[in-house]
């Protein structure tokens, strides 16, 4: 298997810094956008049904996030992804809190059917949207990502794309290739919006690469962002301003480093 250029990914990200469109919760979406700009790209947070379908057709990339719902943006979604779609740009979807919530499973299941070029989310979400019981409590999962594997797979083969599973190990599948990524720190879970940033990571790394190598490096990222910034904090306020200038600070040798020894999953035929 051949392994992704992390460092190119990354290089070219903050050569072109690519327009992300999010449309996301107002509780997550500070959070995204200062680490979308200190990663290198530029983040975008129309919402509203009267200018989100306009406007990402000046953007590179699209990204859907679930998180915290309200009537007018999920009035918003599906105008905006047929735009995007139209426009030929990538788009990410994140189903934060999918299986027990009965608007946004419902409507993570149709925009499935839209094809998105990456789905980010954790094993409770992804299983969920792969026709299982993801048991999931609030937007926190139940189970391990590496349990889900098979489930992943199936969904990016469903939809021609990548899907990202988030957790102790992440785990990214194009349904073929899967590798496992080991990393990150135990802070990311204790503070909000860290899963909705690695989705906007995605898209940005979608706008300059393929779909694999962009959820690789956009991991990677995170991951190494991560370690570096529970060595300069002291807890979770500190960890969260030091995530940020870690994203910031990142060399992209250093990124490659992280997939000169990837888990490969054997690919059951």
């Amino acid at each position: 298997m051949s392994l992704p250029d992390l460092a190119a990914v990354l290089v070219e990200v903050r050569r072109r810094a690519p327009l992300t469109h999010c449309l996301i919760g107002a509780v997550t979406a500070p959070v995204v956008a200062d680490g979308l700009l200190a990663a290198g790209g530029r983040p975008m947070m129309t919402s509203t049904i009267d200018e989100a379908p306009a406007l990402v057709r000046s953007a590179d990339s699209l990204l859907v996030d679930l998180a915290a719902l309200n009537q007018e943006t999920t009035t918003a979604i599906m105008p905006t992804v047929a735009a995007a779609r139209y426009a030929g740009m990538p788009w990410v979807l994140d189903p934060d809190a999918i299986g027990v919530a009965p608007v946004r499973t419902a409507l993570a299941h149709n925009l499935i059917r839209l094809r998105p070029a990456a789905v980010r989310g954790n094993a409770s979400e992804i299983r969920t949207l792969a026709g299982g019981i993801g048991g999931s409590r609030g937007a926190d999962s139940t189970l391990d990502s590496r349990t889900v594997v098979d489930d992943a797979r199936r969904l990016a083969a469903s939809t021609n794309g990548v899907v990202v599973v988030s957790g102790m190990v992440d785990v990214v599948t194009d349904g073929d290739r899967v590798v496992q990524l080991a990393g990150g720190d135990a802070l990311l879970a204790r503070v909000t919006g860290t899963g909705c940033l690695l989705s906007g990571l995605v898209a940005a790394c979608a706008a300059v690469a393929s779909g694999f190598d962009a959820a690789v490096a956009a991991v990677a990222m995170m991951s190494a962002a991560a370690e570096m910034a529970a060595r300069r904090s002291t807890g979770p306020g500190s960890f969260k301003v030091a995530l940020i200038d870690a994203l910031a600070d990142l060399e992209p040798a250093a990124l490659q480093t992280r997939m000169q020894t990837p888990t490969p999953v054997p690919v059951q035929r």
